[in-house]
């Protein structure tokens, strides 16, 4: 905002005397200017260019430290050191900051350095009308008698308006009537409205009139207030309550309790009955903080004190006094009660902070000075005396200046911020009055980081579980390491140790760098990689940088990825295909032949179900799902076709089910024929069944030391690690002694782990069957030492599940193989 212009020949008659006094007498003279503006305007908004006003070079202000230097608690105005400007800093009520005075000025102390300049700068607050004229009540109500002669006056409530000047109560209005009208009185502060009697009053003819009293400023627009008169017409009462004095003045000290009585009012009225009974009340023109501190008994006419007196705030109070008959109507006497209030020592010390350095870094030795403060009491002699001291056990400690009632707050101990990262320091300054008053003030330091914690990964080694075929280039687990640091000290960034003569697994393994996902760029396969293990590094970004290390062991899960294979029956090309001859007289039940197969899988993946697809007729021939056995299910009869094709379909028991299918072709000969075919077959089969009891030999063998070293696997691991915790199983009966596969599975918020043996013919999977089955406690469910327990625990049992069942997968290769073999013999 420009200066006003009515203010800027001022301003330069101002500096221009004070120049010349510069001149004439060779001393530096300081400069005053005054500036002008309306309240409630705007931060930042610009008084005026107080640099530019006073002459000041605006290149050197920064220089000089130009400044405002301000005496109170609130700084209204600042000043730009880049231009010179002077503007508003904080909002200015001018209501509130002069309480209504006529003129509100601030006087400010422009302060410039090198050399030291100090000039006077007032700033006038003008007021605008934002407040509107307000009654303390919107309703009055008089009753007044019908001899009551003309020209009598009756108080009515005066408004208040918080604006001064033009802004203020101009006028009061009164509606039309033929009864009344309004006077106004002006006093010191106030213009208070009287409702005046022009006309005799006659009840017969009206008992009621009802006005309407406007209260108008001088703002531009007008702002107003109204006031409900009710005025009830009765009998006369001609002796009104009086006081022996119009005023009365009492002494009484500010730390007067509550609810003390301070003075008795006394009127008389020499009426009798009830026109001479008096009630009490203060008038309902006064300040409203009056009705806040002092009660009036209407009855005795005791003053009492209603809230706390304060010296310091207001020395004097004036209480104007009514007494009202309660004749018909009542009359009333006035008078004014000034109650003067005595200092005591009720001013508490003041602490002030003059520079405070609310982060301290933690590596700050002892003795480093972090605030300075001031203590102030408003009191003085022994009241003024203070005593300070630290309220907390904290490491900071209090030092005295050189001067009295100044202390500096300084370190007296190492600092940790990862052990306390903020420190409230309360201030303690007690007066030596009697009694003592106290105050307290509290510094929030905050403890800044530096780089003295090393990453730190919860658990190490890791181990994850990877499902074979896993997508190429996309992430498949993650490590996580914490840093107690802040910020950058705390930034944790992730790579991969690559050592010379590590396997390609290696190359085909990325980590990013912020999140700690692992990829792989290759989908691994469980019959080729069943485990693998490598090395990640968590750094921080700190100066200089920290870092740890993890070992990451990865097991690849087996998928249903490999389709059964026919072993038998085979033709000569290659497809599953084969003739089988059987007699005609042979009876139910016969075997007719065997669907050999096998799949890579192990587990569920590699059970293997056999089923009929197409046959010629399903009276005649039945196939055991489990066994893959055809036999008969009847005698041939003469009407039976002498060929029948048999399509027979091998699936496996993975989620999404792969099969294969094999066809067998039975002919039905003559007894005699098969008789020869079966001499025939017999001749050639007899230099092979010494190789087939070769084999069956090792294949028995070979089982029976994998089973012995999975077993002394077993009692080893368990063994070398007890624990507290039992894993509970279901007994299923239906049990043939061959395992077969762990599964671990999740339903609703628990977690299972499967370990099933490979089941007899005829055994079936009930659905909700807990047959062999570890109920595992949910991660997200247990907390602190029962968790990383019971993680333990599990990962324990998996690495003995999964050894055993590699151990038998192995096993199950070998047998498999055997069986390929033998098959071709047979």
């Amino acid at each position: 905002m420009r200066t006003d212009r009515k203010t800027r020949p001022r301003v330069r008659f101002w500096f221009s005397f004070y120049s010349a006094l510069l001149m004439l007498f060779g001393k530096q003279a300081s400069a005053q200017i005054r500036y002008s503006i309306p309240e409630e305007v705007k931060h930042g908004t610009v008084v005026g260019n107080v640099a530019k006003d006073l002459g000041l070079d605006i290149t050197s202000l920064n220089d000089r430290r130009f400044r405002v230097v301000s005496g109170t608690k609130d700084a209204f105005f600042e000043v730009n050191q880049d231009n010179g400007a002077l503007y508003v800093h904080s909002n200015i009520d001018r209501e509130e900051l002069c309480q209504g005075r006529g003129v509100c000025l601030l006087e400010l102390k422009i302060l410039v350095e090198n050399p030291l300049e100090m000039h006077h700068v007032v700033v006038e607050i003008t007021d605008v009308n934002d407040h509107a004229p307000n009654f303390p009540e919107k309703q009055q109500m008089f009753e007044i008698g019908e001899q009551t002669l003309p020209g009598m006056r009756f108080q009515l409530h005066t408004a208040r308006d918080p604006d001064a000047g033009v802004n203020s109560i101009r006028t009061y209005t009164l509606s039309s009537n033929d009864h009344f009208e309004i006077d106004i009185r002006q006093s010191d502060e106030d213009k208070i409205p009287f409702l005046v009697l022009k006309k005799p009053l006659d009840r017969e003819q009206k008992t009621n009139h009802s006005l309407l009293v406007t209260a108008v400023d001088g703002g531009k627009p007008k702002k107003s207030g109204t006031l409900n008169i009710s005025i009830v017409v009765l009998d006369i009462n001609d002796n009104r309550p009086t006081f022996i004095q119009d005023t009365y003045q009492i002494t009484i000290q500010e730390n007067v309790a509550i609810g003390t009585s301070v003075f008795l009012m006394n009127a008389t009225d020499p009426d009798e009955g009830a026109n001479g009974e008096i009630e009490y009340s203060l008038a309902k023109t006064l300040r409203r903080n009056i009705y806040d501190l002092f009660e009036l008994d209407k009855l005795t006419g005791v003053i009492r004190i209603k809230g706390q007196m304060d010296y310091e705030e207001n020395a004097v109070y004036k209480l104007d006094i009514e007494a009202f008959d309660k004749g018909t109507p009542p009359l009333k006497g006035e008078c004014r009660v000034i109650i003067k209030i005595k200092d005591v020592n009720d001013n508490p010390p003041d602490i002030e902070v003059t520079s405070l350095s609310d982060t301290v870094a933690e590596d700050s030795k002892p003795g480093t000075v972090i605030s300075l403060i001031s203590l102030i009491d408003k009191d003085s002699g022994v009241n003024g005396k203070i005593i300070s001291s630290l309220t907390s056990e904290v490491p900071f400690e209090l030092k005295p200046s050189y001067k009295e009632n100044i202390y500096s707050v300084v370190t007296k101990g190492f600092l940790d911020r990862e052990q306390v990262s903020h420190y409230e320091i309360t201030i303690k300054a007690t007066d030596c009055g009697d009694p003592p008053l106290s105050a307290f003030k509290t510094l929030n330091i905050q403890i800044s980081d530096v780089n003295d914690n090393s990453p730190y990964f919860s658990q190490n080694p890791l181990q994850f579980y990877l499902s074979e075929n896993n997508v190429a280039g996309k992430s498949i687990f993650f490590v996580s390491a914490t840093d107690n640091d802040l910020n950058d000290n705390a930034a944790v960034s992730y790579h991969i140790v690559r050592e010379g003569g590590q396997n390609d697994i290696m190359s085909f393994l990325n980590v990013n760098p912020d999140n700690g996902h692992i990829t792989a760029l290759k989908s691994f396969d469980f019959e080729r990689v069943k485990t693998f293990q490598f090395h990640v590094v968590a750094s921080d970004s700190g100066t200089p940088s920290l870092s740890s290390n993890v070992t990451v062991n990865v097991f690849i899960l087996d998928q249903n990825d490999n389709a059964p294979v026919i072993l038998y029956p085979v033709s000569s090309n290659g497809s599953a295909e084969g003739v089988e001859e059987i007699p005609r007289n042979v009876n139910a039940g016969h075997l007719v032949t065997k669907v050999r197969a096998y799949d890579a899988d192990i587990g569920y993946n590699g059970w293997l179900l056999f089923s009929l697809q197409e046959v010629t007729d399903h009276s005649l021939f039945g196939l055991d799902r489990y066994t893959g056995q055809i036999r008969t299910l009847r005698s041939f009869t003469e009407t039976d076709e002498a060929e029948h094709k048999l399509l027979i379909l091998v699936k496996d028991n993975g989620n999404v089910s792969l099969s294969a299918t094999a066809t067998v072709i039975v002919k039905v000969v003559e007894p005699k024929e098969a008789f020869a075919a079966s001499d025939v077959k017999s001749s050639t089969k007899a230099d092979e069944d010494s190789n087939v009891t070769f084999y069956l030999m090792i294949t028995v063998g070979s089982v029976s030391a994998l089973f012995l070293i999975s077993i002394i696997v077993l009692i080893s691991m368990q063994c070398s690690k007890s624990t507290d915790f039992t894993s509970k199983y279901i007994q299923e009966p239906n049990y043939d002694g061959t395992l077969c596969h762990s599964i671990q599975y999740r339903s609703g918020d628990k977690r299972y782990m499967l370990v099933g043996p490979r089941m007899s013919i005829g055994s079936t999977i009930v659905p909700g069957s807990h047959a062999n089955t570890l109920m595992l406690p949910d991660r997200r469910s247990a907390t602190g030492e029962v968790r990383d327990f019971l993680m333990s625990f599990c990962r324990l049992k998996m690495q003995t599940n999964y050894a055993i069942t590699q151990l038998l997968v192995d096993s199950n290769i070998i047998i498999f193989t055997l069986m390929a073999k033998i098959q071709g013999f047979l």
